[in-house]
């Protein structure tokens, strides 16, 4: 009763509705049904009809639409384009092939070299290029050493993310709390103002990844090491006893319970297209790609005779491999397969591979009546495809897919060094003050545009629409929750439960609030909707806002505990196999350990 007592009153109205529409939208981006983009527009249309419709005071609802030309938007986006740009020339190759060479003299040592070059990285660059490089590094010398990728991918991804807290372009959410922070009054953070608490944070977490984490993982092998093939190509040559001659072919795969599927039917030395209404003849060879069971069961159910090559297929001669293989391919943000399906990409025709499997989140995603070619993938899928050597070797020069097999052969173009002084002159002028980071990206986008670094398909692929409309909606309900007074209320609010309670408990309260929501909700909307939250508390409390603002950036770039928590960890638990209570075992330990360094850290150079 005491602590309801010392409760603040209830807000205005609009203060209310903007915190429940707040709570909506936080709970719309946890669920997968709708994408997010989707989610996010109608959220802000929503918002915006409410306020033009019931006015408050003199706020104009069209200010909500500030987000689509914000800077730090505009940052982030170039950032990501930048991004793709170093894995669309193959820039970061001498480092993977550097670690590749090293894995093989001092396996724990490599690994640890692994973990400081990711972090080190993803200080200056997005993590998802970092992790398209190491993934393939990763998988295949333990491919080659017969150990399990498991132990380490993982780690890997996390090293990443730890890495990223560094400096102000090291996460999209470093940019927005930033950002956010500076339209509140506070004086801008230049890029290496939160670097040191970030690199002490940074060594512990990487040392727990090094040495604790991986012996928390549980061992899974990868099947990649076998090359047999599941799908083989044969012919089926049709005799006059076939019970199908001079019926059409859609009768022919009746007969076969519908699964019989034809790519092409030869008679005599002219090509027939497999239609439907076709009518088969004796003589007619019909050539289908299946596993070995299900070809020799067509070949009894039309009775015709089964070949593979020239050679009839028998129990002396049985289908052989020949030099196919599988792989497997991760679709990452940028991909032409990104937000497409196989049927709209081409994919068999443009690359000559066939997929066999779908998995998202390590499950099979493929729904009951759906076709393989059918279904819309998105960054982190993974397909298993087969095919020959030569087009796997050809795919992986591609820079556009990221193949997961026994093989380091990382892509590279005679673009890779443009790109790499392009990155660094972009770092360097944010960095000294020269340009603002805003102004610096944008400008290095246009030269990797003018110089054919990037194709504009390229470039436009590599911005995440989920992302982009998250930070607009999440920007809207951030000023939307200012100007109503909602933000001072939540703060009086958290207060209350605090009270009395030190300056350090406090703060360490508020980091820990933001880690649990990153890993609920997007951490870009807790970044923002946390940053005003986190300023007005050190007002309230008459101390420095940084520290506070701190807090809200570190707490909100701890996604470690589940694998929805950031983009990265999606592509890592596809990878690696892993499962939900991997990220747990993992992720939490490192949550904790991470908030309680930077609580003492922050603490000691602020209290």
């Amino acid at each position: 009763m005491e602590l309801i007592a010392a409760l603040p009153p209830l807000p205005n109205i609009h203060a209310m509705a903007t915190m429940a529409m707040t709570v909506v939208a936080l709970f719309l981006f946890t669920r997968d049904k709708w994408p997010l983009e989707i989610t996010s527009l109608g959220l802000l249309a929503l918002v915006a009809v409410g306020f033009a419709l019931f006015p408050y005071q003199k706020f104009d609802p069209t200010k909500l639409f500030a987000g689509f030309a914000h800077e730090a938007l505009i940052a982030v986006c170039a950032l990501m384009v930048l991004g793709q740009g170093l894995v669309h020339t193959g820039a970061l190759e001498p480092v993977g092939r550097m670690l590749g060479k090293l894995w093989g003299k001092t396996p724990l040592l490599s690994f640890l070299a692994v973990l400081l070059v990711g972090a080190v990285l993803s200080a200056f660059v997005n993590n998802t290029p970092v992790v398209v490089l190491l993934l393939p590094i990763l998988i295949s010398v333990c491919m080659r050493s017969g150990s399990s990728p498991s132990g380490v991918l993982m780690p890997m991804g996390f090293a990443t993310l730890v890495g990223g807290m560094a400096t102000t372009i090291g996460t999209s959410t470093n940019l927005l709390v930033v950002s956010v922070a500076q339209d509140l009054g506070l004086k801008k953070f230049g890029m290496f103002d939160f670097a040191l608490p970030a690199l002490i944070a940074a060594s512990v977490g990487v040392l727990y990844l090094w040495l604790i984490a991986p012996r928390l993982l549980p061992e899974r092998k990868m099947d990649l090491a076998d090359a047999s093939p599941r799908l083989f190509e044969a012919r089926l040559l049709l005799s006059e006893e076939s019970p199908v001659c001079d019926q059409s072919l859609a009768e022919a795969i009746a007969l076969t319970g519908g699964e019989l599927k034809i790519i092409r039917i030869r008679r005599g030395e002219t090509f027939i297209t497999p239609l439907p209404d076709v009518v088969l003849k004796p003589g007619d060879q019909l050539r289908i790609r299946n596993t070995p069971q299900k070809l020799k069961q067509f070949g009894e159910d039309l009775q015709a005779v089964l070949y593979s090559g020239d050679q009839e297929v028998d129990e002396e001669h049985p289908l052989a491999a020949g030099n196919q293989m599988l792989a497997e391919i991760a679709v990452v943000q940028g991909s032409s397969l990104d937000r497409a399906n196989l049927a709209r990409a081409h994919f068999l025709d443009r690359y000559q591979l066939v997929v066999l499997a779908l998995h998202r989140g390590g499950e099979d995603i493929l729904r009951r009546h759906e076709e393989i070619q059918q279904v819309v993938l998105q960054a982190g899928d993974i397909l298993l495809v087969q095919g020959a050597k030569e087009q796997l070797s050809a795919i992986k020069q591609s820079t556009e897919f990221l193949v997961l097999d026994s093989s380091i052969d990382l892509p590279s173009t005679d673009k890779a060094n443009t790109a790499l002084l392009i990155l660094a002159s972009v770092v360097v002028l944010a960095a000294t003050g020269i340009l603002p980071i805003a102004i610096s990206a944008l400008a290095g986008v246009c030269i990797m545009l003018l110089t054919r670094c990037l194709s504009p398909g390229v470039a436009i692929r590599a911005i995440s629409p989920s992302v982009y409309f998250v930070v607009v909606v999440s920007l809207a309900l951030g000023m939307a929750l200012q100007e109503t007074g909602a933000t001072a209320y939540i703060t009086d609010v958290f207060l209350a439960l605090t009270a009395g309670a030190a300056p350090v408990v406090v703060l360490s309260a508020l980091m820990a609030l933001l880690a649990i929501m990153t890993n609920v909700i997007s951490n870009n909307a807790a970044a923002v909707i946390g940053t005003p939250i986190g300023v007005g508390i050190a007002v309230s409390l008459n101390l420095p806002a940084e520290p506070f603002v701190l807090a809200v950036l570190f707490g909100a770039n701890m996604s470690y505990a589940t694998p929805m928590a950031y983009k990265t960890n999606l592509l890592v638990m596809s990878a690696g196999n892993y499962s939900f209570s991997d990220f747990l075992r993992v992720g939490v330990p490192l949550t904790v350990l991470m908030w309680a360094t930077l609580t003492w850290v922050l603490s000691v150079m602020y209290f």
